[in-house]
């Protein structure tokens, strides 16, 4: 008998000449919380989508339970009692909460071929229920959910077929601090009834407090299973990138320091929603974080500042030539540029290629004197986004689905950097991005605030928010609850205290 609940023998998959997994070996045990790290193109998530039944495995084997495993579509895989939350939503924005939690086994709810929506939408609420999750109506369309609240129903699917293996693909990445404590607690449930979780998380200090053993990916290769006890988040890094990286990602200054010039005015500003009465100034040179839990409102401030989400009152206003801030195209002309949390289908047109998602962000400045935007133009921007930032790609005309989502959050970025914008609002910029990627990012920014660029910074990731920012305003129930000064000492317990 195989003494491990899944495990993968000398497994390989390839596109074209891109090797994304070469001979992996590793296995789960059960009860067991598994590890699985590399840097954004290291084949991680090539090899939970062949587990997942997403994608076939080119060569190798795949045992559950001591038997052979080779599922040929994701519903083989649910049956098989195997729960996977992607890293990139994989909902249904037309459908309800409770027909995506079912999707493809609405049988059990049919009669006369029709479905018994009470029976379908109390079960739902069963699931929510039982793993303690948000209680959110199942009822609800799935599309006027928030990213983070989609990642809670994406949880409750695949925790609905009680699931011997769930696997969690940068779940943590979308959720708020209680949210994320929340999943914690789901995590322990199952191994305490002997399941087994397969986490991947670019979160180097959730991995280690959460899993028993760690399985590293480089290049597509397996370089190493260590126990998680032997480990520390230094040997982590080296392990997955082949190099050190430097300790410290973030400012060693605890100076607030910053232009006396105010370069963006948010001034009593209300959604009617999800925020209300929040005024604060952004200087040159200034990082302003604003940081709370799920319900707080920074996500929805950040997209009314730029002008996608109307405001029932109050006023956002560039201070240079006292522009009214009230839609996106006003922000653009004017200066701002915006980096949403949700990537792939509020910022990049994933099925297009790489120079068109750079040159939808900037029509004006390549558009000629009769408007005419000039091929040539396209392909320069392309080219320079590619080269300034260090994407790895074939060239400006990649479809950006085929990039890492490191490589993707790059062109996210540098569209907008190259365009030289006085203020920049980015919302969550490292979601999803691995440990390189993300020093690297954090480095931008630092540059930007040298250059006098003013930055809005809006992150779940309480290290984040403390590690870069010069001014901090901690949200509560949709109102800025405290300001706290980088001068003052920001740390997380002071955070946290205001937010709960």
């Amino acid at each position: 008998m195989d003494n491990y609940l899944f495990r993968t023998e000398d497994v390989s998959k390839s596109f074209g000449a891109t090797k994304a997994n070469q001979n992996i070996s590793f296995n789960i045990k059960p009860g067991e919380v598994h590890g699985l790290i590399g840097e954004n193109g290291s084949g991680k998530s090539t090899m939970i989508s062949m587990i997942a039944g997403m994608q076939k495995m080119d060569s190798g084997k795949m045992f559950l339970r001591g038997k052979e495993y080779d599922p040929l579509t994701p519903l083989v895989a649910i049956e098989a009692k195997i729960g996977t939350v992607v890293q990139e939503l994989g909902l249904v924005d037309g459908l309800s909460i409770a027909a995506n939690l079912y999707l493809g086994r609405m049988e059990q709810f049919k009669k006369a071929n029709i479905i018994n929506n009470t029976l379908l939408n109390n079960e739902a609420a069963q699931i929510f229920e039982k793993w303690s999750l948000p209680a959110l109506n199942p009822r609800l369309l799935v599309g006027s959910l928030s990213v983070e609240q989609k990642k809670i129903v994406e949880l409750a699917r695949a925790l609905s077929i009680e699931p011997d293996l769930l696997i969690l693909d940068e779940i943590t990445a979308a959720l708020s601090h209680d949210s994320r404590e929340g999943l914690f607690e789901v995590v322990k449930k199952l191994i305490s009834d002997n399941k087994s979780v397969l986490l991947i998380s670019h979160d180097l200090e959730e991995m280690l407090a959460l899993t028993d053993r760690i399985t590293v990916l480089r290049d597509g290769q397996k370089i190493t299973t260590e126990e998680c006890k032997f480990l520390n988040e230094g040997q982590l890094k080296q392990l997955m990138v082949g190099r050190e990286l430097k300790d410290n990602l973030y400012r060693e200054d605890i100076s607030d320091n910053y232009s006396s010039e105010v370069a963006l005015t948010i001034n009593n500003i209300s959604d009617g929603l999800n925020f209300s009465n929040v005024s604060f100034d952004l200087h040159k040179g200034e990082i302003v974080g604003l940081c709370g839990l799920s319900d707080s409102g920074i996500h929805q401030v950040a997209e009314a500042v730029y002008g996608v989400r109307p405001l029932l009152s109050g006023e956002v206003t560039l201070t240079n030539g006292n522009v009214k801030i009230t839609n996106a195209s006003i922000a653009n002309k004017s200066g701002l540029g915006y980096v949403p949390k949700d990537r792939d289908t509020q910022a990049l047109m994933v099925d297009d290629t790489i120079e068109h998602n750079v040159a939808i962000t900037m029509l004006n400045e390549l558009s000629g004197k009769l408007g005419v935007i000039r091929p040539k133009k396209i392909h320069e921007a392309g080219k320079q986004v590619i080269g300034d930032y260090k994407v790895v790609a074939t060239g400006e005309k990649a479809p950006l689905r085929s990039l890492s989502g490191g490589n993707r959050q790059k062109i996210n970025l540098g569209r907008w950097l190259i365009q030289n914008k006085s203020v920049l609002i980015f919302d969550s910029p490292t979601r999803g991005v691995d440990v390189g990627v993300k020093s690297y990012i954090y480095d931008i920014i630092e540059q930007l605030k040298e250059d006098d660029v003013a930055v809005l910074l809006v992150s779940d990731e309480l290290p984040e928010i403390i590690g870069l920012s010069d001014t901090v305003y901690v949200f509560k129930g949709g109102k800025i609850k405290e300001c706290i000064r980088r001068s003052e000492g920001l740390t997380e317990n002071k955070i946290i205290e205001v937010m709960l």
